[in-house]
């Protein structure tokens, strides 16, 4: 899988070591490991192709994560290059305040309001899932203002659930290792419910079939809102499969069981479909077709424009802008928005990214291969380490645990993944779960590839604890 550098290698190593010492200096990334960030700084790489990445030494690696769940059409496509292009070239920027807006912000919106579920049809757009799922609450809030309801704020989340990283989102998010000595907003009304995890799952709920499981799931939402009263939640959010918090894919009948619930309360749903959105799972938008409901609020991004330009976008029915869209007071504006919403370059690369999607038959691969990848990848459990292996479509989680009867979590994804760089593949590595969730274009050979890989190197792993 790797490849010798084409070019001098001490002419690459020289740019390499200097680029890595830029970033050493003056980068603050995501979700560093600062106790050997100072010594390994970062891999920097330097360019990409379809389905592989090629570091600034000239190695080139399968990227089994789609950069972070979204080079769905792969890397650097040319058509995709060419739209960006076309549009930098005939208006790179206006500001969207007011009534003020360009050619693909207004295109994009009608296309998405057509792919989302039931009367999902007024779209804000933002910079990210982060921000969509931000801007979501806050205009939720209004909502309830608006409507005589101002009490009705307090919303449900679940526990490992991943909706971002600004002040609300990260509350929102139920992954307590991202909280660590960071202050957080909302406490008092952002709450968590269990999540719905298959493998570990509460006491009391083993022997229960799927769809008793996810009556017990649903029984604890409801408690959660009697004790905190339905008059004072506005809203539960929930990713249809959970992405960074386990790969945990839900019992059956589960996304529609609890939105009947909330419907029973007057609670919206928000559907976080960040990850799921856009082919993923082999569907344009999971929620209705894949999961069995149709939320209040859906939040997109990533696959949206799969990665080529930052891009949110928060999609409310029709019943809440109804609310939203009456004057709060007289001469009121809707005074919220961003600098960079409905970004004329982001959005027209949206438009070509579901061209692209559509024309190559994308979702048909996922359709297809899907299946394969999860079924290949299940045979890993034979492994001594691997507890589970579960996912759906392209989407792909495989839990490490120092016993499978205890199930006990075996904090070595981060080992395997510098097994599988070595290898050349890449991995992501969260706590004791190896996380795959390739580009959409991924062939079954390299599948084959990734899943012959992930073998080998869990594997070592395993020997090198012994």
């Amino acid at each position: 899988m790797k490849k010798k550098p084409s070019h001098s290698s001490s002419t690459s190593r020289s740019k390499g070591s200097d680029i890595w010492q830029k970033d050493k200096d003056h980068v603050i990334h995501p979700y560093t490991d600062f106790s050997t960030f100072q010594t390994e700084g970062s891999h920097v790489i330097s360019s990409a192709s379809g389905c592989y990445v090629t570091d600034i030494e000239g190695n080139r690696y399968l990227d089994a994560i789609a950069g972070l769940w979204c080079a769905n059409i792969g890397h650097s496509h040319k058509e995709m290059a060419d739209a960006i292009s076309t549009q930098i070239e005939k208006m790179q920027y206006y500001n969207p305040f007011g009534h003020t807006t360009n050619e693909p912000a207004a295109e994009l919106a009608e296309k998405l309001a057509i792919l989302a579920p039931g009367n999902l049809n007024h779209v804000y757009f933002t910079c990210g899932g982060s921000t969509a799922n931000d801007s979501a609450i806050r205009i939720i809030h209004y909502y309830n203002n608006l409507r005589g309801k101002p009490n009705k704020k307090k919303i449900i989340s679940r526990v490992n659930a991943y909706h971002g990283s600004t002040y609300i989102a990260a509350t929102l998010t139920g992954i307590e290792a991202t909280k660590y000595s960071f202050d957080a907003v909302g406490q008092d009304w952002i709450s968590y419910v269990s999540a719905a995890d298959m493998y570990r799952r509460p006491a009391g709920s083993d022997g229960l079939s799927e769809h008793q499981y996810s009556q017990y799931l649903c029984d604890e939402l409801e408690e959660h809102i009697i004790q905190n009263g339905s008059e004072n939640i506005a809203a539960f959010i929930a990713e249809p499969i959970m992405g960074a918090g386990g790969v945990l894919v839900a019992p059956e009948g589960y996304h529609a069981m609890v939105a009947n619930v909330c419907k029973k309360y007057d609670i919206l749903v928000v559907a976080d479909e960040v990850v799921t959105a856009f082919g993923r799972l082999g569907e344009w938008i999971t929620s209705e077709k894949v999961f069995g409901y149709v939320p209040d609020v859906l939040v997109l991004a990533k696959g949206i424009n799969s990665g080529y330009i930052p891009l949110g976008a928060a999609i409310f029915s029709q019943d809440i802008y109804k609310v939203i869209s009456q004057p709060q007071i007289e001469d009121g504006l809707f005074s919220m928005g961003f600098t960079y919403t409905g970004h004329a370059v982001a959005c027209a690369a949206a438009l070509k990214n579901l061209e692209i999607l559509d024309a190559e038959n994308i979702l048909q691969n996922v359709r297809d291969l899907g299946p394969y990848l999860q079924s290949h990848a299940k045979q890993l459990e034979d492994l001594s380490i691997v507890g589970d292996v579960r996912g759906q479509g392209f989407m792909l989680g495989i839990d490490l645990v120092s016993d499978k009867v205890s199930k006990e979590p075996l904090m070595l994804a981060h080992r395997v993944y510098q097994i599988c760089l070595a290898k050349g593949v890449i991995v992501r590595p969260v706590g004791n779960i190896v996380v795959i969730s390739p580009p959409l274009i991924m062939t079954r050979d390299q599948i084959k590839e990734l899943v012959r890989v992930l073998r080998e190197s869990i594997s070592q792993a395993a020997v090198e604890l012994t």
